[in-house]
């Protein structure tokens, strides 16, 4: 019986919302940016891996289409974090999306005109993995900038 008495109230907080960060206008913007981005990445991951079915029967090389994708990430993110440190993050935005946007209108003229082969789809697959490596970690740092007064933990020291 002690130990229902000494137990505290019950507190009538509700727990913040994941959704409350998108009241202020920039973090909402970049969310957007982020979702409609990702959308448009995974619609080309889908397209390139088609289209190498499309110009080849080797598995191998369909599967290299996502490793294409997909190294960039894996080589550059240790990098690319630092480099977002140093350098005023939104710029490294930029280029990462500049570079991303480059090779994807390049595979597209390639792709309309024809010209494209095995190798030129997975150097530009290659290329669009490289830009988003580059704006990922700059893109997650900048966060805890648009949100003031949110608790973000403290990092680890």
């Amino acid at each position: 019986m002690a130990d229902l008495q000494q137990r505290p109230a019950a507190t009538t907080t509700r727990p913040a919302s994941p959704w409350r960060p998108l009241v202020w206008p920039a973090f909402r913007a970049l969310w957007l940016a982020t979702l409609i981005s990702n959308t448009g990445g995974w619609m080309q991951d889908v397209g390139a891996s088609w289209l190498m079915t499309s110009l080849t029967p080797s598995a191998t090389l369909i599967a290299l289409v996502q490793a294409a994708e997909s190294l960039p990430m894996f080589l550059l993110a240790i990098p690319a974090g630092a480099l977002a440190d140093i350098v005023e993050r939104r710029l490294l935005m930029l280029a990462g999306n500049l570079v991303s946007f480059g090779a994807v209108v390049t595979l597209c003229v390639c792709t309309y005109a024809d010209w494209i082969s095995p190798a030129l789809l997975l150097g530009l697959t290659f290329a669009v993995g490289f830009g988003e490596a580059l704006e990922g970690p700059a893109s997650q740092a900048v966060v805890t900038e648009l949100v003031p007064g949110w608790n973000w933990p403290e990092p680890c020291r």
